[in-house]
């Protein structure tokens, strides 16, 4: 029997082979001739397939570009909706000019923030959110100051984030500002006529008190300017005089461009603490010089006509 089946197996293995070769000389085909197909062959299909363009890329207009970080042109003009509404006038060429320095600065602070490891959470984000609603008189109110001031709730978030992180890093740059500092206490007689500040300053030099020569030409302060450290003048010759005078020892007449000054030492303090206003003073020169450091080594890229 398993002899029998061998056979069965063979006879129908040679038919089916018989047939095959039977097939291929049937269509004239040199088999020897037959080429396989490859990869590389090209297959035209029976529909044809429909071709799908990716989308254009369109770029998105800028104002700015600080530190890879991109201010669109559509932020920059609601920003100066909102500094015009603020003014009630109509923009100029330098408004333009300074709310992209504004926003310029307020992102290069808030870029430091981050590099200080400071972030803004929700919560955080959140309760400020709340405290503005507060003030304002609820949720209803905030909505109508945002949609009045331009604001999406998106947008508005944004800027607020933002916003928050710029205020925690000029914080930082503010308290670095120590509370006393070297400073001259100062009187002076101002003059406004080169010959007459040189006969005042001979009466000086004469023996002339000080103090009564200012009191009459200065009626209110008697020329008393106070107690200022480095820095604080505005005019950094007056200032220089100022530090290199001894107390009770006066200047020779120093001309700047608000007159011809006389100026006297009254006292010299090395650890003084500083006026508020003076801290104030200190602390906006700080910022400023940090702002023009930090711009110094930044990439800032400005798109505006």
């Amino acid at each position: 029997m398993e002899s029998v089946n061998h056979i069965n197996l063979f006879k129908l293995y040679s038919l089916v082979l018989l047939m095959l070769m039977v097939l291929l000389t049937a269509c004239g085909d040199d088999v020897s001739n037959f080429t396989p197909v490859t990869a590389s062959a090209t297959f035209v299909p029976l529909t044809p397939t429909p071709t799908f363009k990716p989308p254009t890329y369109t770029p998105v207009p800028l104002a700015a570009r600080v530190n890879s970080v991109e201010i669109t042109l559509a932020h920059f003009q609601a920003e100066l909706a909102r500094y015009q509404q603020s003014v009630g006038t109509e923009l100029a060429t330098e408004d333009e000019e300074l709310v992209i320095q504004e926003l310029i600065d307020q992102y290069l602070l808030a870029q430091a923030a981050q590099e200080s490891g400071f972030f803004v959470e929700e919560a955080m984000l959140q309760e400020r959110i709340n405290q503005l609603m507060a003030q304002l008189g609820g949720a209803e109110a905030l909505e109508d100051w945002m949609r009045n001031n331009g604001y999406t709730q998106e947008s508005f978030r944004q800027d607020l984030a933002r916003s928050l992180a710029a205020a925690w890093m000029r914080d930082q740059i503010l308290r670095q500002v120590p509370e006393t500092a070297e400073q001259v206490h100062v009187r002076q007689i101002l003059l406004y006529n080169s010959d007459q500040a040189n006969e005042v300053l001979a009466q000086l030099q004469a023996g002339k008190d000080f103090a009564t020569l200012a009191a009459q030409y200065d009626a209110i302060t008697y020329g008393d300017l106070g107690w200022f450290p480095r820095g604080y003048l505005l005019d950094a010759k007056l200032e220089e005089v100022a530090f290199s005078l001894q107390p009770g020892e006066f200047s020779d007449v120093i001309q700047t461009h608000a007159g011809f000054h006389i100026i006297q030492v009254v006292e010299i303090d090395p650890q003084h603490p500083l006026a508020p206003q003076t801290l104030l003073v200190l602390q906006k020169q700080a910022l400023q010089n940090w702002l023009e450091a930090e711009r110094a080594k930044s990439q800032i890229d400005i798109f505006l006509p």
